[in-house]
Parts: C-alpha cells; structure tokens; sequence
C-alpha cells in the first residue's frame, strides 16, 4: 500500500469537501420550494364616513380610439403622445413650436418641428388636423 503524503492527505480532503458542499447546494436547490408570491391591492382612499359615493378619476386612453382625430393646435401633450410616432420628446416639441409660432394652419405644418419629417406627417394625416373641420 502506497502512503501518500502530508500534503496529498489535505489536498484530497479539502477536495471531497468541496465536492460535499457542491452537492449539498445543487440538491437544496432541486428540493427547495417556490418561492411566496405576495400580491398587493390598493384599496380606494376614503376621507371618513360623510363622503358616500366614490370620486371617478376621469380615465384617458393610450392610444387613438377608432374614427378619433386630435386637433394638433387644441392638443396637450399627453394627446400628442398618443398619435402614432410621437413621444414624448415629440409632443414637447410640438407644443413649444406652437407657443412660438402660433397655431399650424396644416398638419403638413408639423415638418417645421425639430425631429418630425415627412414620413412621419404621412403618418399622422388621418389621426390629426389642425383645427376646426
């Protein structure tokens, strides 16, 4: 029989150990449960006992709801965002350049805005005007 040395001993004891530890953390993962879903629900704010009927925030869509056209010279820039290829920045834009220059006389007006082009006028023909029709 072969006698290993100090050194062996403690470099394959230290090795099972390690070989331990990684089977014991592979198997608490395959028996360990999923983990708690927690699912919280805001109830209505309620200012005490004398007010019965509940307030209706009034809710606005996201997007253009069928046949609707926004008039680009009435529009806040919520409604701007919600013609197609106008964000954020767009509908910033768009209403600073109307504070600046007036009501567009046509949609076709809205290429004189930084950042809008003609394709995306093309776009916006059948979801915008600029006033009253």
């Amino acid at each position: 029989m072969e006698v290993k040395s100090r050194y062996a001993r403690a470099v394959l004891a230290l090795l099972a150990g390690f070989l331990l530890f990684c089977a014991g953390g592979y198997w608490g993962q395959q028996t360990s449960p999923e983990p708690w879903r927690v699912t919280v629900q805001r109830l209505p704010e309620t200012s005490g006992p004398e007010e019965a009927e509940p307030q209706e925030e009034a809710v606005r869509p996201d997007s253009l709801l069928p046949g609707e056209v926004i008039d680009v010279n009435t529009a806040d820039e919520y409604d701007l965002q919600r013609l197609p290829g106008i964000g954020e920045k767009r509908a910033r834009d768009i209403v600073a350049w109307r504070e600046a220059h007036g009501p567009f006389q046509t949609v076709d007006e809205l290429e004189q805005v930084s950042g809008i082009g003609p394709a995306t006028v093309a776009g916006l023909r059948e979801y915008a005007s600029a006033g009253p029709d």
